[in-house]
């Protein structure tokens, strides 16, 4: 079926000029064989004339063949003075070798005089002179109305001329760019409504969130008639970033109720995001729409009970539409139905009728006014209820440690000594590390290895310290937060002490007996 509205992605342009995002060679290759597998119309790969990397990219991507995509290749009209056919830019966009080319041109008055600095009849003829160049040589030809909204503002008939120069020479699409960021969702509707009006051609979006309306503003013009939106995956992109296609794609497929990608790419949307990040090497955010951890997260007891009995209440789709999952938090502002609902999660069999439900939360609500926190650290939160309802004993003890360090004229050495104790049997390991906590972890793992050694396969992947009540000085409570593997499975443990080693062993311990009862 023909989409009615067609996702052009320039993560791989436009995105990758974001502030900290640098893409190899390898990882455009990656991102463009997964958005294509997930169904967006285009792909813009970056920009030939620019950098050898992007040359280098449409070399290899030529010998690829994407099933649901085509491939797009950026640049700009051609230079003021210069024969459209002499114009080096331009010769590299056609060498590319991409089904496709988009290319962008001046709208505002401003630009043209104070950028350019040319005549406004060369700037239509560069914008004329470069889509026909390109319609001869039989490409797709996109064209990207930079700065449309602020030039419309500025001069609306010159503004209409530039769009109507581009039409005129065989442009597929002209696209209307907020470029700044700035406008609101009524101007880029209103503008796009006259463009539609003066345009044969399709009429397509390319929006910024300098001021927080990208996604706003690219809804905004398709509801108005525009049928194609430009945008990147996780809203990279200079400055504040790109209109964000994994906010627009849940929104024009579950909102406005139109087609775009497959019904079926919609439920691998948090995986292509997080992929995105990963290639990205960025953390993801928690709090993006629809995909982030926190999209479906509830904390307030009320919510959580609302939840529990109607899911609608508190949730405006079902999580699992677009690939996300609800996550009921545990906190001091739980109530029962967050303890039941996460315990359930967490594999336990509990209900509101559970006797222990009482013992459980209200021990909760205690350490986390100590300074505990279970949001991040599930496998603490397992350890606590499956104690309280199981009513077993540890599964190991540590019965004490030390914690060294010594110094010579070349190196500070760190060395820890611990103490564990599995029932009746006693093991004792000294480890050095690179530091207190290190060496404190090598030389439980070592101990505890001596009984379990499935232990070895469990690793530490990220460590955090919070400082409580900064006012007390080097005497604060201390909040430690470990993330932890086995390869297959991640989970996260908390301690929390006046002392930062202990707090970082309490978390460890954690760790390991959380580790213990999964394998069992």
């Amino acid at each position: 079926m023909k989409p009615q509205v067609e996702i052009y992605d320039t993560t791989l342009r436009d995105g990758s000029q974001g502030e900290g995002i640098n893409f190899s060679v390898a990882d455009k290759l990656r991102i463009a064989e997964k958005l294509d597998a997930f169904g967006v119309h285009y792909i813009e790969g970056g920009w030939p004339g620019s950098n050898p990397k992007d040359i280098e990219f449409f070399a290899q991507a030529r010998r690829k063949k994407f099933k649901n995509a085509r491939l797009a290749a950026f640049g700009s009209t051609r230079k003021k003075g210069v024969p459209v056919e002499q114009d080096d830019q331009v010769r590299l966009l056609i060498e590319a070798g991409t089904p496709v080319v988009t290319i962008y041109g001046k709208t505002s008055m401003l630009h043209v005089k104070e950028v350019l600095r040319c005549t406004p009849d060369e700037n239509l003829a560069m914008i004329g002179d470069t889509v026909r160049f390109l319609k001869d040589h039989g490409k797709f030809v996109i064209y990207d109305a930079e700065h449309c909204f602020d030039g419309y503002k500025l001069d609306p008939e010159y503004a209409v001329a530039t769009w109507q120069a581009a039409e005129k020479a065989g442009a597929d699409f002209v696209v209307l760019c907020d470029t700044n960021g700035g406008c609101l969702p009524d101007e880029v509707a209103a503008i796009t409504k006259v463009a539609i009006s003066k345009l044969n051609c399709k009429v397509g979006i390319h929006t910024h969130d300098d001021i927080g309306l990208g996604v706003a503003n690219a809804l905004a013009a398709l509801e108005t008639g525009a049928v194609h939106v430009q945008g990147t995956i996780n809203g990279y992109g200079e400055r504040t970033g790109n209109c964000n296609l994994v906010s627009v794609i849940p929104c024009v497929a579950l909102k406005m109720k139109k087609t775009c990608v497959p019904t079926a790419s919609l439920r691998k949307l948090k995986e292509l995001s997080q992929f995105v990040d990963e290639m990205a090497n960025m953390r993801h955010n928690p709090r993006l729409p629809w995909v982030g951890s926190a999209a479906f997260a509830h904390k307030g007891g009320t919510h959580v009970n609302a939840v529990q009995k109607l899911t609608a209440s508190y949730e405006h789709i079902d999580p699992a539409l677009v690939g996300n999952a609800r996550n009921v938090l545990i906190s001091d502002l739980a109530g029962r139905s967050n303890i039941v609902m996460k315990a359930q999660e967490l594999g336990f069999k509990l209900t509101n009728d559970t006797p222990e439900l009482k013992p459980i939360l209200n021990r909760i609500k205690e350490l986390e006014h100590e300074g505990y926190e279970f949001e991040a650290a599930e496998g603490s939160l397992a350890l606590l209820i499956g104690k309280t309802l199981k009513h077993r004993e540890p599964l190991f003890h540590v019965d004490a440690y030390h914690v060294s360090m010594r110094r010579d004229a070349k190196e500070s050495v760190c060395e820890a000594t611990i103490k564990v104790r599995v029932g009746n049997k006693r093991a004792q390991t000294v480890a050095e590390g690179d530091g207190p906590v290190n060496a404190l972890d090598g030389a439980l793992r070592a101990a505890l290895a001596k009984f379990y050694p499935q232990l070895k396969r469990v690793t530490l992947t990220d460590y955090k310290v919070r400082i409580l009540d900064s006012d007390t000085g080097t005497a604060a409570k201390t909040r430690v937060l470990i993330e932890s593997t086995d390869g297959k499975r991640e989970w996260g443990t908390v301690g929390v002490s006046e002392n930062i080693i202990e707090a970082s062993l309490q978390a460890l311990v954690d760790s390991m007996e959380y580790a213990l009862i999964m394998a069992a």
